[in-house]
């Protein structure tokens, strides 16, 4: 008798399994890493991304995106471009094409804040979006230091020592007290200003006067202030700036900030633009603002988001780049991007492999002339 192994394998099990399969189409990429055999070559090896799969693919794809927004920024305005009109509110010089850059409070508070300020710094983006804490823990950093700590410190005794945690990073009570005795004095003058000059106040101004009056170059509003990008936060009361305006109300009522001429100039970078290419970290509001004014446009012609969220609950943050194109947000014929991750494991390696490589190459190359 014969062993079941012995016995041929029926022809149907046989198909099941090992269907035919068709030609792949010409030119497909083949699945290949980094061979460490080379050495320890980290462009190299970030260049091998876009064929390693998953979210390494979806990494080397928005750096091709990423590069797309910084060649076309570079070219020529067309006629047609330079006759539009330019509603931008601080007379900023036009590009062929607008990147607006969105990243959520936690960006600040973590070390990306240097590699954010390297881009305003060095005028690589042209419209920046966040939230009230992405905009008040720059000037609080310039005050004094946020701690590491970790993700398992309790918060019970944490708040008996008047240390608040952000997730694995620690901020001590007594930084938003120096936090307050400088502002204070700002907002007396700007109410002041207000009384007497007439000025206006929306939020886009109120961080254009900060930045100018932190003077330091290590903020990332002080290189906005220099470079002329504006900076946009409609929900700048949602913080410690809200608070501090909150006691500024009792002690020297009367400041007005006004959101209404801020959304106006916020959708005009949009709507004026030659091309425009959004680069998100994050979700909620930042990434709905940019998104919005860019609907003014028809849609972004390139954009690239990071964040973890999924798209389950149909929130905005999770919303994938292909439902922002049903809105309108984003071009039909786009190639947008999202990659899963944190962003501060990839935003710096996003920035390594676009604006910084382009910008040193640039710099070498005049070093040589």
């Amino acid at each position: 008798k014969k062993n079941v192994f012995e016995m041929a394998v029926p022809s149907e099990i046989l198909y099941n399994v090992l269907m035919p399969s068709s030609e792949m189409p010409e030119g497909s990429e083949k699945v290949k890493g980094y061979d460490f055999n080379e050495g320890v070559n980290y462009n190299k090896l970030l260049s091998t991304y876009e064929n390693s799969g998953f979210q390494s693919t979806n990494f080397g794809r928005a750096v091709e995106e990423i590069n797309k927004m910084i060649q076309l920024r570079k070219e020529p305005l067309s006629e047609s471009s330079l006759n539009k009109v330019s509603l931008n509110p601080i007379d900023r010089l036009k590009t062929n094409c607008s990147i607006f850059l969105g990243f959520t409070s936690n960006m600040i508070s973590s070390g990306i804040r240097s590699t954010i300020r390297f881009l305003v710094q060095h005028n690589m983006v042209d419209c920046v979006v966040s939230t009230a804490g992405g905009i008040e823990e720059d000037f609080i950093k310039c005050l004094a230091p946020t701690f590491m700590g970790d993700f398992n410190l309790k918060g019970k005794d944490l708040r008996i020592k008047g240390i608040n945690r952000i997730g694995n990073l620690l901020v001590p009570n007594v930084n938003y007290c120096k936090f307050e005795d400088w502002i204070m004095p700002i907002f007396d003058e700007m109410l002041k200003e207000q009384n007497e000059e007439k000025v206006k106040w929306t939020p886009s101004k109120v961080i254009w006067r900060l930045g100018k009056e932190i003077n330091d170059p290590e903020s990332v509003y002080y290189w906005c202030y220099k470079n002329k990008i504006p900076v946009f936060s409609p929900a700048l009361t949602d913080g410690s700036i809200g608070d501090m305006l909150y006691f500024h109300s009792y002690k020297n009522p009367g400041l007005i900030i006004d959101i209404v001429e801020d959304i106006r100039l916020m959708n005009n970078q949009a709507v004026y633009a030659a091309n425009t290419g959004m680069i998100i970290l994050g979700g909620g509001l930042v990434k709905h603002h940019i998104c919005n004014a860019n609907l003014m446009r028809n849609g972004a012609d390139f954009s690239v988001f990071v964040n973890t969220a999924q798209e389950f609950d149909g929130s905005d943050a999770g919303a994938s780049p292909d439902e922002a194109v049903s809105w309108g947000k984003i071009k039909m014929d786009a190639k947008p991007v999202k990659i899963c991750a944190e962003a501060t494991l990839i935003f710096p390696l996003l920035v390594a492999q676009t604006f910084a490589r382009d910008f040193h190459s640039i710099k070498n190359l005049k070093n040589k002339c």
